[in-house]
């Protein structure tokens, strides 16, 4: 198969959430034609959240994935051309740029727009990666209804956090939040719901020290977890555990281009 030729554009945005819709709103208004290239996760990370409350303009709760499609709506009906692909490499040394993509089409834009968000965090622990996919998530509204009536481990002390561990009783029998520090850095509102909630217990100055599981069939048993100022250790059983300490910048495409 031939490779098809490069596609000129004179603004091309990188990423799919509310920052790349966003500016492709305004491009588009400016009479730019946009080219939008949606990613691996079209919508971004509003896409996996359930309840939004601080969007401005809506008094009651909205769902995130519903306020994706608006923005795309309005960002296709000012004239934004979205492109389902995923940006490889990307070269700023020269203009104009090039930018090259999984399916194999080039494109050469005078201008971009970096709009890649954030991914997950991890731990970084060796059993944390051996079970991801089989008990470890970062996502709870993602993989949330295979926990029902099961126990679940939530790792992290703020917003993401507070907010995973209260969507999981939906499901789950008991959350247990485990936090490395003795409070939480999460908004005060969602602090009042998740202390009151009685399927919820949060270990305070902890932190995991080892993922436990079985490997036929494969899956999480619980966590080791260690107290940061005893240094002493606790098991505690778990069928699922959500990692949720925040989020990174998706910048690795522009490394040693940008500062």
């Amino acid at each position: 198969m031939s490779t098809p030729f490069p596609r000129q554009t004179r603004c091309l945005i990188i990423g799919s959430g509310p920052a790349g819709y966003t500016a492709a709103i305004y491009a588009a208004r400016a009479l730019l034609k946009p080219v939008l290239i949606a990613g691996i996760q079209p919508g971004g990370q509003l896409t996996i959240t359930t309840d939004v409350e601080n969007y401005p303009g809506f008094a009651d709760v909205i769902q995130g994935p519903w306020l994706m499609d608006q923005m795309r709506a309005q960002a296709e009906h000012v004239g934004t051309e979205f492109v389902s692909d995923i940006v490889t490499s990307v070269d700023l040394s020269q203009r104009p740029f090039t930018v090259k993509t999984d399916s194999g089409q080039d494109w050469i834009a005078e201008t971009i727009i970096i709009a890649t968000g954030a991914q997950a965090k991890w731990l970084g622990l060796e059993s944390e990666a051996k079970f991801q996919g089989f008990g470890v998530s970062a996502c709870a509204t993602c993989d949330g209804f295979f926990y029902r009536n099961k126990d679940v481990i939530v790792v992290g002390g703020g917003n993401t956090a507070v907010e995973e561990a209260l969507f999981l009783t939906n499901f789950a029998s008991k959350v247990t939040l485990v936090h490395r520090k003795d409070e939480l850095r999460a908004e005060k509102i969602l602090q009042e719901r998740l202390l009151a909630h009685p399927k919820i217990e949060v270990i305070w100055d902890s932190v995991i020290d080892e993922v436990l599981g079985q490997t036929d069939p494969m899956g999480v048993t619980g966590a080791r977890l260690k107290n940061v100022k005893t240094g002493e250790t606790q098991d505690v059983a778990a069928d699922g555990v959500f990692i949720a300490i925040g989020h990174a910048p998706s910048s690795e495409l522009f490394a040693g281009q940008l500062e």
